[in-house]
């Protein structure tokens, strides 16, 4: 599986869903729709990476952007789309981090007849126009696998777990553990709350270390505990090579750039790619298409994704988000890329 970048215009032409995945036509939309995004964080090189791209998708879309940050909070994000409504925003974009906290917030705006289209994250409940995300439990599969491959079905594997308030952390680590149990039963698991904190994730990662010298590896549901990560290795000794037999293997999820250069290097060994500049583009195209009042069904997509209705009413476009590794090989089944591939975002990502 190799991947081709997208075309940077975003034509209307070449955003329309195939027969199967979408209907509708553009009826009047303004030239400039005053959309408003919450970002969730700025603190991250995947956040960052997908705030920057909302810029440059809203220029090609034409869409004119009030923005916020959130910092993870509910409340502030609340806030922030009350002071959006009060500026006069015709659709909404937000990526809430607790997402069964959001629900109120979300009935508030569907009362007030304002679109929503979430991106990363699925709210638990309430009504949106559109989920722009991945498949976050293919990530916790396809870390699994990798990592049962490489410790052969035995072992000790440390699990830094997102948290269990976002259903990303509760997709990855479901599926992390289910794949393990199904299939390599001989590993266990050390699963390990983090609520996305790096410190938090470095000094519980140090701690099992202590514990369980014999820890063969690290799946990081993020790369927010990357740099601790490799610190905690680095001062336990054990960043070691591929080829050496006392390499800790470890593998991420995000596919930024520092993930792609250190899989290059053999400080770590994989990641799934979670495509940040495709999550900002069709955030973008699907409120737009919501205020001109355009519908969608599942199906698959003409940008090689696919809609699925994940509950009644809600449907969710899954982007392609694959695993990458050093060798673009295949890993007990799983396909991958190369680091280098230049079709991944992170290698564009400065």
């Amino acid at each position: 599986m190799r991947l081709r970048a997208l075309p940077v215009a975003v034509a209307a032409a070449g955003l329309l869903l195939s027969s199967c995945g979408g209907t509708g036509s553009t009826g009047g939309a303004t030239a400039a729709p005053l959309v408003g995004i919450d970002y969730p964080r700025s603190d991250t090189d995947f956040w960052n990476s997908f705030n920057r791209h909302t810029s440059r998708s809203a220029e090609k879309l034409g869409l004119e952007l009030r923005t916020t940050t959130s910092q993870d909070g509910v409340a502030s994000l609340t806030a922030n789309v009350q002071t959006m409504i009060s500026q006069g925003v015709k659709g909404v974009v937000m990526a809430p981090q607790d997402t069964a906290a959001i629900a109120p917030g979300l009935n508030r705006l569907t009362a007030g007849k304002v679109p929503v289209v979430t991106v990363d994250t699925r709210p638990d409940s309430g009504k949106v126009f559109m989920v722009v995300r991945a498949d976050n439990r293919a990530y916790g599969t396809k870390a699994c696998r990798y990592l049962g491959t490489k410790l052969r079905g035995r072992g000790k594997v440390v699990m830094l777990e997102g948290d269990l308030s976002s259903i990303n952390g509760r997709d990855r680590t479901e599926a992390f553990n289910d794949c393990m149990a199904e299939h390599y039963p001989r590993i266990r698991v050390i699963g390990e709350a983090t609520h996305w904190d790096p410190s938090v994730a470095a000094q519980k990662l140090q701690t099992d270390l202590t514990a369980h010298p014999d820890i063969g590896g690290v799946y990081m549901q993020s790369s927010f505990a990357l740099s601790g990560t490799l610190q905690v290795l680095r001062r336990k000794g054990l960043l070691h090579p591929p080829a050496d037999p006392r390499h800790v293997f470890v593998v991420s999820n995000d596919g930024i750039g520092e993930e792609l250069k250190d899989i290059a290097a053999g400080r770590i060994d994989a990641t799934v790619s979670q495509p940040a500049d495709q999550y900002a583009r069709y955030a973008l195209f699907y409120i737009k298409a919501a205020i001109a009042g355009r519908t969608f069904r599942p199906g698959a997509t003409r940008h090689r994704s696919r809609i699925v209705q994940v509950r009644p009413g809600v449907l969710e476009d899954q982007l392609e988000a694959p695993l990458v590794t050093r060798d673009g090989g295949t890993h007990d089944g799983v396909t991958s890329v190369k680091s280098t591939d230049p079709g991944l975002w992170g290698n564009h990502s400065r």
